[in-house]
């Protein structure tokens, strides 16, 4: 998942990120000029001294130094700091050089004194020490002020984006569908002030949506169920004639069977439209709820000769709203009924996870990741075994009303395994339980 910083985070750091690159390049600036400029007072200083030495030979020969053969030239006394000068000296032009004797840095001056040289060492050592001692405070004093900016920074960015932090938690105890809206006074801000008034207009469009929305699930809910009573209502009448023959009883009761099941649906898709759906959980027995499933296919699997294998304990039981797991099964149960045409469809719970494999045709690899997409559907199927491609959809929306991980595994040729974790409320070591084809008459199977 992609990392998410607040917005006083993003202001803070660019706000400091751009006074520490200031402060920054502002001391090394500082330190270039202090540096450059101490070479220059330097270097006029041993220039006005050698002057003054050269001017005080000349007006008094006495006082000239006498001459060093290895250096071809005389080394001034004056005011001479005791270092020996090394014989490559006089291999140096005249002008002021930096050299390194024992270890020391110091500048020796050269200047013309008739046929000879003269020579004399200054040693600043001490200067830029305490210049070095200088220039470091500076870069001290900048890092502090670096901490500072990033302590300021971060207080000042709350300052910034306190009205937008407080439009964020307004915005996140508002409940969708509540009448009350924000109260675009309360900001100052000409933008945050912008911002409510377009997020007040989107939630009263979004409020009269869902009450919309609401209002027609009820009303569809109310027409199914008057036909669907009908029916059921007729069953009952039918199946207290005494005409009626056993298959033709056996016959209504599927169709009362089938008139239950679509009332469970209708009531677990109202629920999934409401936002109260997520209560609506208790405890069901998972190997119960996969024969239901399976029942209506029973037919099929018995024409087809699949084998069905059921490896769920019965007295494993699951948190679930019964309804929304009706259609979840019958969904993907059909989907594995409809896709295999030989071979075996097994259930299993291993792990926490509910397994449905089959031995059917698979998918290929590049429809793999669009199966749950509403209206997809695959192409290599027959036109009569495609659907209508919302069965899986409506898979994907129950699952994530109710937080259940979905997963599909499949392969073109070798069969699909959908695995569905679903919150179980007692587990025991799973028997394993064998039913062939699933006949019609004992869709129960038996242990």
């Amino acid at each position: 998942m992609r990392a998410r910083h607040s917005l006083r985070f993003k202001v803070a750091l660019v706000f400091s990120a751009l006074t520490i690159v200031l402060l920054v390049a502002q001391a090394a600036g500082v330190r270039a000029l202090a540096e450059a400029q101490e070479e220059r007072f330097i270097a006029a200083l041993i220039a006005d001294d050698m002057r003054s030495v050269l001017r005080t030979y000349h007006n008094d020969p006495a006082l000239v130094p006498p001459l060093v053969p290895r250096l071809a030239g005389r080394v001034s006394e004056e005011g001479r700091t005791q270092v020996a000068l090394p014989s490559s000296v006089r291999d140096l032009s005249d002008g002021t050089h930096q050299i390194i004797v024992g270890g020391r840095e110091i500048h020796v001056a050269i200047a013309p004194f008739g046929n000879d040289r003269v020579y004399k060492v200054y040693d600043f050592n001490a200067y830029e020490r305490r210049f070095k001692q200088v220039i470091d405070t500076l870069m001290a004093v900048t890092g502090l002020f670096a901490l500072l900016t990033i302590w300021l920074a971060f207080g000042l960015s709350g300052l910034l984006v306190r009205q937008i932090a407080g439009l964020a938690r307004q915005v996140k105890e508002l409940r969708l569908g509540a009448s009350n809206a924000l109260n675009p006074g309360r900001y100052d801000e000409a933008e945050v002030a912008e911002l409510v008034d377009a997020f007040n207009d989107y939630h009263r469009r979004m409020a009269t949506m869902v009450e919309r929305e609401k209002d027609f699930t009820s009303n569809v809910s109310h027409e199914l169920r008057t036909p669907l009573t009908a029916i059921k209502t007729s069953c009952e009448l039918l199946d207290q004639d005494p005409v009626i023959g056993p298959r033709s009883r056996e016959r209504l009761r599927q169709i009362d069977r089938a008139v239950d099941d679509m009332i469970e649906r209708v009531d677990a898709l109202l629920l999934l439209a409401r936002e109260e759906s997520r209560a609506d959980v208790g405890p069901v027995g998972l190997a119960n709820a996969v024969e239901d499933a399976l029942e209506p296919f029973a037919a099929a699997l018995a024409a087809k000769g699949v084998e069905v294998t059921i490896d769920v304990d019965r007295e494993l039981h699951v948190d679930v709203n019964r309804s929304a797991l009706a259609i979840v099964l019958s969904n993907l149960v059909g989907n594995a009924v409809r896709y295999t045409d030989r071979g075996r469809i097994r259930f299993s719970h291993v792990d926490g996870w509910l397994q449905i494999e089959d031995s059917g045709r698979g998918i290929p690899s590049g429809s793999v990741p669009h199966v749950f997409e509403r209206f997809y559907r695959g192409t290599d199927a027959g036109t009569a075994d495609r659907g209508f491609g919302i069965g899986l959809s409506i898979v994907r929306k129950i699952c994530d009303r109710y937080r259940w991980p979905v997963e599909l595994d499949s392969e073109a040729g070798k069969g699909t395994r959908i695995s569905l974790r679903l919150p179980t409320t007692d587990r025991t070591t799973p028997p394993s339980r064998k039913i062939d084809a699933f006949p019609t008459g004992a869709s129960r199977g038996e242990a």
